[in-house]
């Protein structure tokens, strides 16, 4: 059974690993995507169903952690605009 520590620390965990893009609207998007779909499955009341969205979330995890790592072995070459100092 999936407690409120758990999936707190899985919504930390997308959180961070998303903040580990280098490109600023991959970064905006995952932290975007993480927080709506926590609040999305907030209300699950049926046990299987918050099992089910944990262990989806858990996967999408994964997912994050070994896109990172190729985004960080092959950055882009261009920054994006919102990346660029002001001159």
């Amino acid at each position: 059974m999936v407690d409120k520590g758990q999936v707190i620390s899985l919504c930390r965990s997308l959180l961070r690993a998303g903040r580990q893009y280098p490109d600023y609207n991959i970064r905006e998007y995952a932290k975007r995507r993480t927080l709506d779909g926590f609040r999305m499955n907030k209300n699950l009341t049926d046990h299987s169903k918050v099992e089910e969205a944990y262990a989806e979330g858990k996967k999408q995890l994964e997912v994050v952690e070994r896109v990172v790592k190729v985004y960080l072995a092959y950055p882009p070459k261009t920054k994006n605009i919102m990346e660029l100092k002001l001159q």
